[in-house]
Formats: C-alpha cells, sequence, structure tokens
C-alpha cells in the first residue's frame, strides 16, 4: 500500500477512535491517536494475518500491551474486516464484546487479552518463544506504552528476549512523552530509552512514528535483524490528529463530549480531504 493510502487509512481509524469513545463517553484517545499510523502499517501492510480466518495457525500474533488504547486497536480491526465498523459505537456499553480493554476470547482478532500494564509484553515473549521452540513461521508483535515501561515487568520480559536471542519479535514503544499523571519525565523517566533496550541486547530503531517511510524502513531493518530481538522506539504526538487533543496530557483518558466531538472530527474530515486532493 502506497504511503498515502497509508495516511487516508490511518486518518478513517482516527475517525473511529474519536466516534467511539464519544460514543462510550470513557475511553483512551491520547494513546489511540498517536498509535494510529503504527496500527494501519502494521495491519495494513506488516502483519501476515486473514480477517476471513483470525485464527489461522501460520498468522503473525500482535499483543497490544498498553491495553487501555484499546480504541486505537478496535478501530484498526474494523477497517481491516475483522468486525462491523459499525459496532465501533458499541464500545465499553453494557452487553458489547467491544469491552475497554482487549478480549481474545470475544473479539475477532485479538491475539492476547490486556490491560494490567507491562504484561502484555511479556505474554509475547513467550508467545515468540513458542514460535522458535515450534520452528514456525510467524513473527510476534507487541506495542507498549513509554509510560508503561517503568513498570518492572517490560524489563524481565526484555532481558529475557534478548537473552534467548528471540529474533523473531519486536517491541514498539509508542513514545510520545506523556502519561496520565504528565510528562513521563517528571513522573518517573525511563530515558534514555534506546539505551535500555541495547543493554537488554536488542536490536534498536529509532523513528518518527507519523512517517510512513520510516515506519516502513524499520519494520524491514526488524525482518532481516538476526539473532536478537528488535525494538523500535516510535516518537509520536499524543492525541495525533485532532487539535485540542495534541500534546495535553489531559486527554490521556477523556472523552470529548459532544462540541468537542464535533470539532475533532472537523479536524479529521479536513485533515481527509487534503489527503484526497494529494
Amino acid at each position: 500500500m502506497e504511503n498515502l493510502q497509508l495516511q487516508r487509512t490511518a486518518n478513517e481509524i482516527r475517525k473511529g477512535i474519536i466516534t467511539a469513545v464519544h460514543s462510550a463517553k470513557s475511553g483512551h484517545p491520547g494513546g489511540s491517536l498517536s498509535a494510529a499510523d503504527i496500527f494501519t502499517y502494521l495491519y495494513f501492510e506488516e502483519l501476515h494475518v486473514d480477517p476471513k480466518n483470525p485464527k489461522m495457525a501460520d498468522r503473525d500474533r500482535f499483543v497490544l500491551s498498553k491495553g487501555h488504547v484499546a480504541p486505537g486497536l478496535y478501530s484498526t480491526l474494523a477497517h481491516r474486516g475483522f468486525f462491523p465498523v459499525e459496532d465501533l459505537t458499541t464500545l465499553r456499553h453494557v452487553g458489547s464484546y467491544l469491552q475497554g480493554h482487549p478480549d481474545m476470547k470475544h473479539i475477532p482478532g485479538v491475539d492476547m487479552s490486556s490491560g494490567s500494564l507491562g504484561q502484555g509484553f511479556s505474554a509475547a515473549v513467550g508467545m515468540a518463544l513458542a514460535g522458535k521452540m515450534d520452528n514456525a513461521s510467524y513473527r510476534v508483535y507487541a506495542l507498549a506504552g513509554d509510560g508503561e515501561i517503568q513498570e518492572g515487568q517490560i524489563w524481565e520480559a526484555a532481558m529475557f528476549a534478548g537473552h534467548r536471542k528471540l529474533d523473531d519479535l519486536v517491541l514498539i514503544v509508542d513514545n510520545n512523552g506523556l502519561q496520565i499523571d504528565g510528562n513521563i519525565e517528571d513522573v518517573c523517566s525511563p530515558y534514555p530509552i534506546d539505551k535500555k533496550f541495547e543493554a537488554f541486547r536488542f536490536h534498536v530503531i529509532n523513528i518518527d512514528g507519523h512517517n510512513f517511510d520510516e515506519i516502513r524502513a524499520a519494520f524491514k531493518e526488524a525482518r532481516e535483524t538476526k539473532g536478537m530481538p528488535t525494538a523500535i522506539i516510535a516518537h509520536t504526538v499524543k492525541g495525533k490528529g485532532v487539535s485540542f487533543m495534541e500534546n495535553e496530557a489531559s486527554w490521556h483518558g477523556s472523552a470529548p463530549n459532544d462540541a468537542q466531538y464535533e470539532v475533532a472530527m472537523e479536524d479529521l474530515r479536513k485533515a481527509g480531504e487534503a489527503l484526497c486532493q494529494k
């Protein structure tokens, strides 16, 4: 898929995120929007998956370690054809299969239930080890937040993955610089993130997480890296694409009201029109 089409798709995914969170009157738009371009590239370019057969044995696995940004994953899965886009409006509603955090038992395309921060990456490491032991063809991808990597379990998993030389494993860190309590550097600085993963014997790539050329090159480099896992540090903007949400920690876990929803959707409509004119 060409970059322009990826950008258009990512914009539609952002619309789905805002629609879902507004409908739920709760949820996490900031980190979902910052990761939207990563989600788009993964599901429309990188991952070997089939919406018609979501449990096929040789599919690539994806674990959303920062499970609270489920709106981003759900919107991506819906636009990829795993379930109807219209169902995004049922997010967090009583009786809906689209819960506040990913549920592998009820949501097509979800490989691991997640939500408790730090634990998802450990599950991904286990999947990668299983793939090695089975001599399987699939690769394993996980997305973590930069606030999430303050959790010690992340580093236990990283130590194990590096020691076991799990080159079928890719961790993407959504480095938008903000968490629920503010700037990650002020709350409990994880910097330098790249040097830490290098110390755990990861191949590390720093990218602009909104630049599809850089995203594409990073995943290509990860596939070509042998003998060690890869960590892609994606530098992003929290709330990307919505004017009043960008770089605002308050939108980590807040839903837009009706007036804010209209402004957000207008921002994304204009962005979509601009992309269509290219």
